[in-house]
């Protein structure tokens, strides 16, 4: 159930950073929405992290979930803002994937 929550958590990571990229593009009151939008996510997000590290290695914890918002944010930056999808930065991207799934499989 706590790696449930942990992934939960990391999608609420990358909801909140896409909130701060939709603030950035819009004006006037719906930016006030989308900084509302990132400060519920934020909550929701750090309040399942530490739900989870009660039970989960702390290290392992926060690795995962700042993996998960880190891959999800660049796969939302290349479709919804239309990022560069250079082969490299795909390759980094992978090879982080791969390490969150590892650290997974060698935690208890």
């Amino acid at each position: 159930m706590n790696w449930i929550l942990l992934v939960i958590a990391g999608l609420f990571d990358v909801a909140f950073a896409t909130c701060l990229g939709k603030a950035k593009e819009s004006t006037g009151i719906q930016t006030t929405y989308w900084y509302i939008g990132f400060i519920v996510c934020l909550s929701i997000s750090m309040i399942l992290l530490v739900k989870v590290t009660k039970e989960l290695p702390i290290g392992t914890a926060y690795a995962v979930w700042t993996g998960i918002g880190a891959v999800g944010t660049v796969l939302l930056g290349i479709i919804v803002f239309k990022e560069p999808a250079t082969l490299w930065r795909l390759f980094f991207i992978s090879t982080l994937i791969i390490s969150i799934v590892g650290l997974k499989v060698v935690s208890n």
